[in-house]
């Protein structure tokens, strides 16, 4: 008797599960192949046109071209500049936005007077755009005759420096640093905020300094947060483009030119199609690459 009500009442579980399926697979179906089509449509373009050859300014280069355009990509040495640029770029970013970001939420986690203004201000680039920011610092702050750090430098007796010939990697790594600090200051000083004040207080009474307390308290709790924020960023800074297009357009020569910028150059200034989705593939290959390793070494740092 017992056998039959558990069959009848395992039966109506999977009779409702089913006929729900039904009713929503309908509600979700256009979402689910819209979303597979934006994605997928544009992957399979770029896998084809990079075995092509097809030339904008040049209609007699037609043709299936193997892997020529690979070829020709991996064996030109703008590819290894803007490739080492792209490393370069990422880690000196990270180093900055981290390291700052968490002495910053330390600090702004203190009692201070201001200390609502000042993390207003500490946050507020994260809202102007990479287009208004590279802008601003390229024609007010440093340029090198009318730029607020060249009148700096001449106050002091100082020769201005210019900055994006003679220095352009740094400068733009200083750029984005100033565009994503924000970002971690305010994930990290959220971390922060949520460390037990306890904790804390009880390692200051058996003798702990502050600098002792922050490397074996706060920042063992603030590894999860520096792992998302490595994380995010790594995402979005492998693809960083307008800071480099407004400010130097990669030069001098290539100095400052990334993975991003050497496809755009390819795709849309030589007009090369066909090499320019090759680039583009060898950028999402290295992507999934750093980001499996990324996910990899961080993934138990995030688990509940």
């Amino acid at each position: 008797m017992s056998t039959t009500v558990a069959n009848e009442v395992r039966g109506r579980r999977f009779g409702r599960k089913s006929s729900r399926t039904g009713v929503t697979l309908p509600l979700i179906a256009p979402a689910v192949v819209i979303l597979l089509i934006w994605s997928i449509v544009p992957l399979v373009m770029t896998l084809w046109y990079s075995f092509q050859h097809y030339n904008l300014v040049d209609p007699t280069q037609t043709g299936f071209a193997g892997f020529d355009n690979y070829q020709y990509l991996l064996t030109d040495p703008d590819f290894w500049s803007s490739l080492i640029n792209t490393l370069e770029l990422l880690a000196g970013v990270l180093v900055i936005t981290v390291c700052g970001g968490t002495l910053l939420a330390v600090l702004y986690d203190q009692e201070f007077f201001g200390r609502s203004v000042a993390r207003l201000f500490v946050i507020a680039p994260f809202f102007v755009m990479p287009t208004v920011a590279a802008l601003v610092w390229k024609n007010l702050m440093l340029h090198p005759i009318y730029g607020v750090v060249s009148a700096l430098l001449r106050s002091i007796g100082l020769t201005p420096v210019d900055w994006f010939s003679q220095v352009p990697l740094l400068t733009i790594i200083g750029i984005v640093s100033w565009e994503w600090l924000p970002f971690a200051v305010l994930i990290l000083l959220t971390a922060v905020q949520s460390l037990d004040h306890e904790q804390r207080e009880a390692a200051r009474m058996d003798g702990a300094g502050p600098i002792a307390s922050f490397f074996y308290i706060t920042l063992p709790h603030l590894r999860r947060a520096i792992g998302v924020v490595v994380m995010i960023e790594m995402i979005f800074l492998l693809t960083i483009f307008a800071e480099i297009f407004v400010t130097t357009s990669g030069g001098p020569g290539v100095a400052t030119t990334n993975l991003a910028f050497l496809i755009y150059a390819r795709a849309l200034l030589q007009f090369d199609i066909g090499g320019g989705s090759a680039g583009g593939v060898v950028a999402i290959i290295l992507a999934n690459i750093v980001a499996f390793f990324l996910v990899r070494s961080f993934a138990r740092n995030l688990e509940v």
